[in-house]
């Protein structure tokens, strides 16, 4: 047995990539088009990590997705320096919903309310402004 992907919806094409790919760092691996059925699938992965993908499912007439996706659970990637990943986010907009005040993990939620925990590879020192952020909404 392999394991192969994990499927989320999305509503938005342009805001999922700019998260998934200039703010979290995922690279696109692949892509499929089925005019016919109208949709498109987009393969991401962690740069190295190619064979464990991040399937986003597009339904080019729309899907309810609803306020939340906290049923799902989350997504967790293990990264280098969660202080800097969870800067280009805010930076980017994206409220970090649990900052990384133990310097070592984080939540933020995707365009679609889907939550991403952001795991720092080896615990980093703890430096503000983390330390004393307060977390925001639900993760």
């Amino acid at each position: 047995m392999k394991y192969l992907h994990t499927m989320i919806r999305i509503s938005d094409v342009e805001k999922s990539l700019n998260f998934y790919c200039n703010g979290l760092g995922l690279i696109e691996t692949r892509r499929m088009v089925n005019e016919q059925a109208r949709f498109t699938l987009i393969f991401l992965s962690a740069p190295g990590d190619e064979k464990a993908e991040l399937e986003l499912t597009y339904n080019w007439d729309g899907d309810m997705l609803g306020d939340g996706s906290r049923n799902f659970g989350h997504l967790a990637y293990r990264v280098e320096n969660v202080y800097e990943i969870c800067e280009r986010l805010k930076g980017m907009g994206y409220i970090i919903n649990r900052p990384p005040r133990d310097g070592h993990m984080a939540f933020v939620r995707s365009p679609d309310n889907i939550s991403i925990e952001i795991l720092q590879e080896d615990n980093l020192e703890i430096k503000e402004p983390w330390a004393s952020m307060k977390n925001e909404g639900v993760w």
